[in-house]
C-alpha cells in the first residue's frame, strides 16, 4: 500500500510538526522500534517512514542507505548508554562499590530493555574497521567503567592494573547480559539477582592488591 504523509498515524506526530533536526530523530526511533520487533534483518524502511508519518522517500534526505540508518540506530543507542552508566555512577558516592556496581546495573538494564538493539550495537560495530565513530563512543562507555574502576583503587586511569580489572568488570557484565536476554541464566537453580551479583563481582575483581 503507498504511503501517505497525510494520513493519520497513531502515536506518530504529523510531518508538519517537524523542524531542524526532528525528522531525523524520529526515524531513528521508529527503526529503533521495528528493529526491537523484527530484528535488524526483518523491518522495512517504509514501514519506519509509515511510522514516522512521513513519505518513503524521506528518510533518505537524511540517511544515505539502509545501513547508516541502523548505524544511527547504534551512534543513539551508545550514547544513551553512556549517559545512562554516568548517571548511576554519580547516583553514589565517588570510589564506592555500589558506584562500580551501578555502573553495571545500567548496562545490564539497557540490555534488559532494549535486547534487539543491545545485540544491534555488538554486531553493527565488530572490528570498527568503518565506524570510528562508534569505536570512540565505545571507548567513552568502557571509560565509564575505567573511571570508577580508578576511583575504586585510587589509582590513575591510566594505570595497567586499572585498565585490566575494567576489562574483567566489563567481561563478567557484558556476558551476563547475553546470558539474561538469550535466557540461558535458566540453567542454574540459584536465583541471580543483578544488583547482589554486580556487588560480588565488584568486590571480587576490586580487592585491592595487599602491600608489601
Amino acid at each position: 500500500m503507498a504511503d501517505d504523509i497525510n494520513s493519520p498515524v497513531p502515536g506518530v506526530t504529523p510531518k508538519a510538526a517537524y523542524h531542524h533536526g526532528d525528522l531525523r530523530a524520529q526515524l531513528v526511533a521508529a527503526v529503533r522500534d521495528l528493529v526491537e520487533t523484527y530484528g535488524p534483518d526483518g523491518f522495512s524502511v517504509s514501514e519506519a517512514a509509515r511510522r514516522a508519518g512521513v513519505s518513503s522517500a524521506a528518510p533518505y534526505k537524511h540517511f544515505r542507505d539502509r545501513h547508516e540508518i541502523l548505524r544511527g540506530v547504534v551512534s543513539e543507542a551508545m550514547d544513551r548508554l553512556f549517559a545512562g552508566m554516568e548517571a548511576a555512577a554519580a547516583a553514589y558516592p565517588v570510589g564506592s562499590l555500589e558506584a562500580m556496581a551501578a555502573v553495571g546495573q545500567a548496562y545490564v538494564d539497557f540490555a534488559k530493555g532494549e535486547p534487539g538493539v543491545f545485540r544491534l550495537v555488538f554486531g553493527l560495530t565488530e572490528g570498527h574497521e568503518n565506524a570510528p565513530d562508534l569505536l570512540a563512543k565505545g571507548e567513552s562507555c568502557f571509560g565509564v567503567v575505567v573511571q570508577a574502576v580508578a576511583a575504586c583503587l585510587d589509582l590513575p586511569l591510566g594505570d595497567r592494573d586499572v585498565q585490566r580489572r575494567a576489562y574483567m568488570l566489563w567481561s563478567f557484565v557484558h556476558g551476563h547480559s547475553f546470558l539474561h536476554i538469550d535466557m540461558k541464566t535458566r540453567v542454574t537453580t540459584a536465583e541471580i539477582d543483578d544488583w547482589d551479583y554486580l556487588m560480588t563481582i565488584s568486590r571480587a575483581i576490586l580487592a585491592r592488591p595487599a602491600r608489601p
